[in-house]
């Protein structure tokens, strides 16, 4: 006794541990828009989701000025008012389709995966994936990274958080997953204070720069002078704020969020699951009152802050440096309303990367699962909160904490997005048959695989940090399909009639079934098997015999449901044929189904299949076919512990 004692305690412990993460799977799904959404939760009129959708939108008011006059200079209003016009334009229109296409909140990405079947389907998606977590991701590093420059450069905590930038960073990402880690709950409600008092402080700010402007004429003469010094006539400022506008694609953020929070947003009375067509109407409404509300205050904020602030103050050491208009806010109202709006601005950054957080949570589980490319875990929220956590302190010290080192990893992710998203309207509308459309997203796909590729030629940075992800996704999917490969992974199956009554009528009696593959299905195919599996086996002659057909569909799936199809060809052979994914799954599952429904073990027999065995375990990984006997054992070896219930399996 004495010797067992230490040990106790530590099995216990690892047990709540255990059982405290596991539990944000049933306390915090019901929490985020998507596969584990809770179909009873209350839903909110469409401004109230628009929130939660600004906390990621209308923050980038926070940066996105001073990112702008960094990329394009004196030019920068310009080339906001060509950001303002792809948005209402363009991402606007695409996004508004995207709503009508995918009511559901999948997003545009399951529009393109309902294009693509087998591997290279779920491929293409993982690709998605990876530039969509560098999106949310990057959104979480950056919000916090900028929301440490806020309050490091407020001059009441300067001397003491200065040079302190990334921890500083650290802490607000920890304190953001402790957040998740406690449980997400009422989000929409804080994001519309936040947001509200958010937007009345931009207001106000803006307002103010405004009237300097128009109370000192001399400063709209003085930037026209200097461009003209510049850049010489106005059609070549034109065509600069065009070359210069891929660098400002931080200000389209946002629009995948928009449409992910969907089946939050309260629908019309008639609304149907199939046919939610007040949820779509409130989304739109979202969607086009947050872009008309970012792209007034982008104009404003980027002619205000060209004006009124020193060029080389947005440089990196300047004071406003990633905080432009919080710059503005203590020069000419003051240190206390700037510390107000300091607090304001760090507030909905650093509750932005709760918004990408809901937005990882809300993807991930949504598509790596059901490819069987996650762990068991990946289901959980609290695990994907510590997995997610940890990577966004990777990025945050491999980019120090600095906004600009990360904006264009993060352009990349919110381009490819958009792209994605405008290259599957112009689908939807080339199979609508809507001509007029089809012509007008081709265009708008057109301008975002320019700003793309703008981008990644400009800072490929972006694209590497991408591919790292992509990479990660990949890797970790493949490894977690491997070691998944032999688990049972049929939800559901279902008999027919003629199939049920096939089974009632063996239940009496030994149950054996011959697996089949199907050639030629005529009577010499049937007769010979028979012959060959009696031989192989001592079967007597009396003894009945079904045969089990399975069709493999698409191999590259893994959870699905099985409908048995029972059938008697040549007036004399009873056979079973089934659709799936995987032939051995779909044997054991049948198998197991029987047990259950008669209280008889079955019997299965099969014949050796020739081949290498790697070649053969690579078949039925890539293809769900290979050499089935083994692994059907394997399959039913996982799935039942008990050998004493576990169906036979034999092999001639």
């Amino acid at each position: 006794m004495a010797a067992s004692t230490p040990t106790g305690p530590a099995p216990a412990a690892e047990s709540r541990l255990r059982t405290w993460l596991l539990e944000g799977l049933a306390d915090m799904a019901k929490q985020q828009p998507g596969a584990h959404a809770d179909p009873h939760r209350a839903h909110q009129r469409w401004w109230r989701v628009m929130c939660l959708t600004g906390l990621d939108y209308f923050s980038t008011l926070g940066y996105q000025p001073g990112i702008a006059a960094l990329a394009a200079g004196l030019l920068s209003p310009l080339a906001t008012v060509v950001l303002v016009a792809v948005t209402l334009a363009g991402a606007l229109p695409v996004y508004r389709r995207v709503a009508q296409e995918s009511p559901h909140g999948e997003g545009s990405i399951a529009m393109l995966e309902r294009l693509l079947s087998f591997w290279k389907g779920k491929l293409f998606v993982l690709v998605l994936l990876g530039f969509a977590a560098t999106d949310f991701l990057i959104t979480i590093t950056l919000s916090a990274a900028d929301a440490t420059a806020h309050l490091v450069e407020n001059p009441h905590l300067t001397d003491i958080l200065g040079g302190h930038q990334v921890a500083v960073t650290l802490v607000l990402v920890a304190l953001l997953g402790a957040v998740f880690l406690k449980g997400f709950t009422e989000a929409i409600g804080v994001a519309v204070v936040l947001v509200s008092v958010y937007l009345l402080l931009n207001a106000v700010v803006v307002g103010v720069g405004l009237w300097q402007v128009v109370s000192s004429p001399h400063l709209v003469v003085d930037w026209s002078h200097a461009l003209t010094a510049q850049h010489g006539n106005p059609v070549v400022m034109v065509g600069l704020a065009l070359l210069v506008f891929p660098r400002l694609a931080l200000g389209l953020s946002g629009f995948e969020t928009g449409v992910a929070v969907m089946p939050h947003i309260e629908g019309a009375p008639g609304d149907t699951e199939e046919r939610p067509a007040g949820r779509i109407a409130g989304a739109r409404k979202l969607l086009t009152t947050a872009a008309v509300i970012m792209s007034v205050f982008l104009i404003t904020s980027s002619l205000i802050t060209t004006l009124l602030i020193p060029q080389d103050e947005f440089k990196a050491g300047g004071q406003a440096n990633g905080r432009a208009l919080a710059y503005l806010a203590h020069r000419y109202l003051g240190s206390a309303f700037g510390s107000v709006y300091d607090a304001s601005t760090i507030a909905i950054l650093w509750f932005a990367g709760a918004s990408a957080m809901a937005g990882l949570l809300n993807l991930m589980p949504r598509y790596l699962p059901r490819y069987g490319m996650a762990p068991h875990w990946a289901r959980a929220v609290r695990p994907m909160v510590l997995v997610f956590i940890a990577v966004a302190f990777l990025v945050t010290w491999i980019f120090n904490a600095d906004v600009d080192a990360q904006g264009g990893a993060y352009a990349t992710g919110v381009l490819v997005l958009i792209t994605s998203a405008a290259i599957a309207v112009t689908i939807a509308a080339r199979r609508a048959g809507e001509r007029g459309w089809t012509i007008g997203f081709g265009a708008i796909s057109l301008i975002f695989l320019y700003t793309t590729a703008t981008n990644v030629v400009e800072r490929p940075d972006g694209v590497k940090i991408g591919s790292c992800f992509i990479a990660a996704i990949i890797a970790v999917s493949l490894f977690s399909r491997l070691s998944r490969a032999f688990e049972l992974r049929v939800t559901k199956v279902v008999l027919d009639d003629p199939a049920r009554r096939y089974v009632q009528d063996m239940a009496h009696r030994r149950i054996r079934l011959i697996a089949n593959k199907p050639a030629r299905r005529d009577v010499a195919e049937y007769r010979d098997k028979i012959r060959q599996i009696r031989a192989d086996n001592d079967i007597p002659a009396e003894d009945d015999l079904i045969f089990v057909e399975v069709t493999v569909r698409d191999p590259s799936d893994f959870e699905s449901e099985v409908q048995v199809r029972g059938a008697v060809l040549h007036d004399r052979y009873r056979v079973l044929t089934l659709e799936s994914a995987s032939i051995a799954n779909a044997l054991a599952a049948l198998l197991l189904e029987i047990r259950d429904v008669t209280g008889t073990r079955p019997h299965i027999y099969f014949e050796w299949t020739e081949g290498n065995p790697l070649n053969q375990f690579l078949r039925f990984f890539l293809f769900g076919q290979g050499e089935v006997a083994p692994v059907t054992r394997e399959v039913l070896r996982e799935a039942e512990p008990d050998r004493s219930r576990r169906p036979r399996v034999h092999v001639g």
